[in-house]
């Protein structure tokens, strides 16, 4: 952008063009290209409402193109709750733009005043409901060939007829009915199908491989794989070849026994940063709290293993991907398969939904370096369970260490925290270094770059919400960021947002208990935000907590915060039910997402991000050896079933008058806090390490 434009709203800042978000065709449909894409949170939509309400058209008129490099607008990744906050203000920005565009182009021909023309499903009507023109009347006359006019206004809240209302989710009839086409179902004319032999250990290197006569196979350094006419044939070969490897393997990996040792010794080697520093004149502490919170490495554990489909034309490469940022992924593959940028497109398809960066990325440029060998012949690679808990990027283990301390009063003097973790972020096309596995392990490869940590101005990785937001004369938090990655890590829902919560959310009911207050009023005596007293109230009400009666075994527990301290409110309560291990029984929810496009698909991110953090808080935790990942599979990686999922009950503030603030990741941390403070209702026991098992559980107890 140079100094002379102006700042456009959203991700059309970047992408100004408004033929760039949207088409209209003769035959009377309106094509909506969104940067953004669907991975299960609805917000195709959502898109679709605001696209309608600003064209003045009906739902049903709306297709929606495939992302593709190229041909899409680049809103970069799908990502940190920001899809509404970017795609959605654009999307809103750039109908209102067009619809008057075409209203001014229809005056001008017409003679009819602006004001009196009135759009009915895309029809310009004049005074006398006489049609003076439509959108599909001039589909060719090019009118979106220009930059969206920043002055563009879009309509008001009383005018908006689907904005604000749960219509029903355009992606989910041909769910339901098996017409929708994910990329796992891709089925090109003669494609091959492909497996990967993957190294036993991280860091193994590959000495020799006494092939199967026949076999067709692909090896670029200690990558390998086999191609196949079926999936099954594939699969059989993958393991006739790995019994016929000879790798060479070292010790690489802590133990993991000793985790939080092992994040202490490398913290202190790590980059220490001070995230924020404030200080204040108050009186000497009455009490002072010291307390160490752990949490171990977790995995995506998407349902669906990774899948990617890739064909090689002359010198250029088409991918199917599930990624959640075509342009981000065309960046690394271009990298690493030495193309301009051009030569590589990549578009996406649905797969197994996932909140954070699994391995949708990694099979992907893997495929293509496997299609390479076969130009022409499209390739369909499918990991395995084993491969994605195994070899998709991690959670980063952490370690926060807390200082707190309070006047006689019980009024919150003073908090101190030492954030010591991986960055968060290794996406790629966001370096010069490819981050994805496969560029490690190739002939010649690229190095691996420990992950990074964005600033707090943008969110933040594993400072993220570690601010507290309650009323504090005195603070400082520290990071430590570990240049040491044995385990890739990077994004997952709410990043250090579900640690630092849960650390802030325990602290604050241990101060409660000790100044002998309820929690829920310790925590409205500290906090000056109207929209955070709102939810943390709302909930509480929900949840019948003043009524609550105690009864031998259950608890519970509150855990609220403001995503990132930016963006949206999630407040939670949590009732348990401690048997041979705890149970949560139900979850109440309270949110504030700003303006609300879908009741019901903004509540189902809320209630989903909710049951996410209770599997976390539970059940979650990658184990390994010195050399292998051990938990890849559902027996070594449990997660919540359907079984133990509890009720959710979910109320929205709505604000239709604020910004859009995104829904996906707000309720994540505040549940783990919650379930961890009513276990300690349940038990008298607070644990420092996630998960909270039975061994945790006792561990705490011990002292």
């Amino acid at each position: 952008m140079s100094g002379t434009e102006v700042k456009l709203p959203g991700s059309l800042n970047a992408n100004r063009r408004l033929s760039q978000w949207l088409a209209f065709d003769s035959d009377g449909v309106v094509t909506l290209k969104p940067g953004k894409v669907e991975i299960g949170q609805g917000i195709l939509t959502a898109l679709t409402q605001i696209a309608a309400d600003e064209l003045d058209v009906g739902m049903e008129r709306i297709a929606l193109a495939r992302t593709t490099t190229g041909e899409s607008p680049n809103e970069g990744v799908t990502s940190s709750s920001l899809s509404m906050q970017d795609g959605g203000t654009a999307v809103r920005h750039a109908c209102a733009a067009t619809r008057g565009i075409y209203l001014q182009v229809i005056s001008q021909r017409s003679g009819v005043p602006m004001e009196r023309i009135a759009v009915e499903d895309g029809r310009f009507l004049g005074p006398d409901g006489k049609e003076l023109g439509s959108y599909w009347s001039l589909a060719g006359a090019g009118l979106l060939e220009t930059e969206a006019p920043a002055d563009a206004t879009p309509k008001p809240i009383a005018a908006r007829r689907l904005s604000g209302t749960s219509v029903a989710r355009v992606d989910l009839p041909d769910k339901v009915f098996g017409a929708a086409r994910f990329v796992h179902d891709l089925r090109l004319p003669g494609m091959l199908h492909a497996r990967t032999v993957r190294p036993p250990s991280r860091g193994a290197v590959l000495r020799d491989v006494a092939l199967p006569e026949g076999a067709q196979v692909v090896r670029d350094g200690n990558f390998l794989a086999v191609l196949a006419a079926t999936e099954w044939e594939a699969e059989a070969l993958a393991a006739r070849v790995a019994a016929r490897c000879r790798w060479e393997e070292t010790d690489s990996l802590p133990d993991d026994h000793a985790l939080d040792a092992w994040l202490d010794v490398a913290g202190a080697r790590g980059e220490p940063k001070v995230e924020i520093e404030r200080a204040a004149e108050t009186p000497a502490p009455a009490r002072t709290w010291k307390r160490r919170f752990q949490r171990p490495y977790i995995a995506h554990a998407s349902l669906g293993p990774s899948c990617a489909v890739a064909r090689w034309d002359g010198e250029a490469v088409r991918i199917w991907s599930h990624t959640q940022g075509v342009y981000n992924l065309r960046s690394d593959a271009a990298t690493v398969l030495r193309l301009p940028l051009e030569s590589v497109v990549v578009t996406h398809m649905e797969g197994a939904g996932c909140y954070g960066h699994n391995g949708a990325d990694d099979v992907a440029l893997e495929a293509a370096i496997i299609a390479r060998a076969v130009p022409g012949t499209p390739v369909r690679l499918l990991w395995t369970r084993a491969e994605e808990l195994g070899w998709a990027p991690y959670s980063p283990g952490m370690l926060v260490e807390v200082e707190a301390s309070q006047a006689a009063d019980g009024s919150l003097l003073g908090w101190r925290s030492t954030i010591t973790s991986n960055g968060h972020v290794n996406r790629p096309g966001r370096d010069t270094n490819p981050t994805l596995l496969v560029a490690s392990q190739i002939a010649e490869p690229f190095p691996v770059k420990p992950s990074a940590n964005p600033p707090l101005a943008t969110g933040g990785g594993s400072q993220r919400n570690a601010i507290p937001f309650y009323r504090l004369p005195n603070l400082t938090v520290t990071t430590r960021r570990l240049l040491e990655m044995p385990l890739r890590v990077s994004s997952l829902r709410g990043l250090g947002a579900l640690m630092n919560v849960w650390t802030i959310e325990s602290l604050m009911d241990e101060m409660a208990e000790a100044a002998g207050e309820d929690p829920l009023d310790f925590r409205l005596r500290h906090l000056d935000d109207e929209r955070s007293r709102a939810v943390l109230e709302k909930a509480a009400a929900m949840a019948n907590w003043r009524g609550r009666v105690k009864r031998e075994g259950w608890g519970m527990g509150i855990g609220v915060a403001r995503y990132k301290n930016s963006a949206a409110w999630g407040a939670v309560i949590a009732e348990v039910e401690a048997k041979e291990r705890v149970f949560c029984r139900r979850l109440w929810i309270a949110g504030d997402a700003g303006e609300i496009v879908n009741p019901d698909g903004v509540k189902n991110q809320y209630e989903g991000g909710a049951i996410h953090g209770a599997s976390v808080a539970l059940l979650e935790r990658v184990t390994f050896d010195r050399r292998r990942v051990t938990s890849d599979s559902w027996e070594s990686y449990p997660i919540l079933r359907f079984s133990e999922v509890p009720t959710v009950e979910v109320e929205m503030i709505d604000r239709p008058a604020e910004k859009f603030l995104g829904a996906g990741e707000a309720s994540m941390g505040p549940a783990i806090a919650a379930i961890a403070n009513a276990i300690h209702d349940a038990l008298g026991v607070r644990p420092k390490r996630l998960p909270f098992t039975p061994e945790a559980i006792a561990e705490a107890a011990a002292g």
